[in-house]
């Protein structure tokens, strides 16, 4: 409760430059909280939150970024899109159905590799990144700062992502097997249109995976003192 009261403090701190007032109340405040817990700085509180988002994506990257990270995963795991998935159905009928599950399993496979390719650029995002808005830290839960950084960064995020996903998507074999099963499907008498853009579907889903457990790492370093693997997170969060 303490550490998100001076991670808000902080960050309303960057967001109101230019109100001497609120910039001297809230350092009053952070320099009394900062006291009781040690000689700890605006600084060090801040590269903290940062090096906890750091450290918790480097885990997921590793968790999620290796054969079956994505596909077996119960949370992480991305089906097929809805419109692909009402024609699995359809197909179903037509003894096709084999096709779209393993299409199913590609897209997986295609964020698996995709994931330690994007490393750098969340560790660049978060590294990079201006809190301005105290109220979702200074008001949120353990996972806060995580929410944070995804609804802050998540779209640039987003659009860096796509080339690497694409790419993933035709290094296994994605795109071919799509433009195959589509050539397949399209034989069946009045089968409904398909139309699918795998590579903003595995994005979106794939970054909700990542996140989801970015935020698990950041409250299990909030939590665990055996998740602070530096000394500037047991310090911070220590305290």
């Amino acid at each position: 409760m303490r550490l998100s009261f001076i991670v808000g403090a902080l960050m309303l701190l960057s967001g109101c430059a230019n109100t001497s007032a609120v910039l001297d109340e809230l350092e009053q405040v952070a320099g009394q909280v900062l006291s009781e817990g040690g000689e700890l700085s605006i600084n060090e509180i801040s590269q903290g939150l940062k090096e906890a988002l750091s450290v918790g994506s480097a885990q997921v990257v590793q968790q999620l970024g290796r054969t079956d990270g994505f596909n077996n995963d119960p949370v992480a795991h991305i089906p097929l899109p809805t419109a692909l998935d009402r024609a699995r159905k359809v197909a179903l009928k037509f003894g096709l159905a084999d096709g779209f599950n393993s299409l199913e399993t590609q897209l997986n496979r295609a964020a698996e590799l995709a994931t330690p390719k994007a490393k750098s650029l969340f560790i660049g995002a978060i590294r990079q990144m201006t809190l301005t808005d105290a109220k979702g830290i200074l008001q949120g839960s353990d996972d806060a700062a995580t929410r944070y950084f995804q609804n802050a960064m998540g779209p640039q995020l987003a659009a860096a992502m796509r080339p690497i996903v694409d790419d993933s998507l035709g290094q296994v074999g994605a795109v071919r097997a799509f433009n195959e099963l589509l050539t397949q499907y399209r034989q069946i008498p009045f089968a409904p249109e398909v139309d699918a853009d795998l590579t903003g579907h595995v994005v979106d889903l794939g970054m909700q995976g990542i996140f989801y457990y970015i935020a698990e790492e950041e409250k299990a370093i909030r939590d665990n003192p055996v998740k602070r693997t530096t000394e500037l997170l047991r310090r911070v969060f220590g305290s």
